[in-house]
């Protein structure tokens, strides 16, 4: 199986061509370029290098979210364009879990953070068993206080954060929690590696979609909606 993935979920965006689990090409640019312009090229060259054509590919992949409200609707729309027109299948990947699959093989938990801003994160905790992944909690948004509250049932183990938001969640939290493991910055943000990696077990599981079921995947209510929520109450 190919698996053409992509991220677009913060400033980061990458795109993965993988075949059969083998990383055939990734492009990663993490310079805080707009998506709208940049995605497109990075696909275009990651198959004319490979010598890949569109109708090659067996399943798109897209983190779906959580992540940046922008950013995830260039990423969903992108690969809604590429698949229809080939009736191909879709895969909407967890952000959280990508990243916990782009991990090296460790052992502990990993500790998936995006910045939500507002003063939360996006969050999913994993155990490794030597690179064996087991989910223990869902997505969610919540504070960093809550956060830390929570790894600190886990102190014991090595907790390794991975994300763009480790570095606030770090600053924050290492002064009571001393022991979390910094990921270093070649696989602290979100590859599209890890998303195919997830899409792939997704499509042994059936868990794949056409694209017009390829939906954005929203922790919370978009900033436009609660301001516009926020001025309808407050006019009543």
């Amino acid at each position: 199986m190919r698996i053409l993935a992509i991220d677009t979920t913060a400033s980061a965006v990458s795109a993965a061509l993988v075949k059969d689990g083998f990383l055939e090409g990734e492009f990663f640019l993490n310079v805080k370029t707009t998506h709208s312009q940049t995605l497109m090229p990075i696909i275009d060259n990651l198959l004319k290098l490979t010598n890949t054509k569109l109708d090659d590919i067996d399943l798109f992949a897209v983190d779906a979210g959580p992540g940046s409200f922008t950013g995830v609707r260039i990423g969903v729309a992108t690969v809604k364009g590429l698949s229809l027109p080939l009736s191909k299948p879709c895969a909407a990947v967890s952000t959280l879990e990508a990243m916990a699959y782009s991990m090296p093989r460790v052992s502990g938990i990993i500790c998936a953070v995006m910045d939500a801003r507002c003063s939360q994160v996006y969050n999913a905790l994993f155990r490794s068993d030597d690179g064996i992944i087991e989910r223990i909690t869902e997505d969610r948004a919540l504070s960093i206080e809550e956060l830390k509250n929570e790894l600190a049932y886990y102190e014991e183990d090595n907790i390794y954060l991975i994300g763009d938001g480790t570095n606030i969640v770090y600053d924050t939290l290492v002064p009571e929690l001393p022991d979390l493991i910094l990921t270093t910055n070649n696989i602290r943000y979100q590859h599209a590696y890890g998303t195919a990696v997830v899409a792939e077990r997704m499509s042994d599981m059936n868990k794949t979609c056409t694209s017009d079921e390829l939906m954005p995947i929203y922790l919370r209510v978009p900033q436009a909606e609660r301001e516009l929520k926020a001025k309808q109450q407050s006019g009543k």
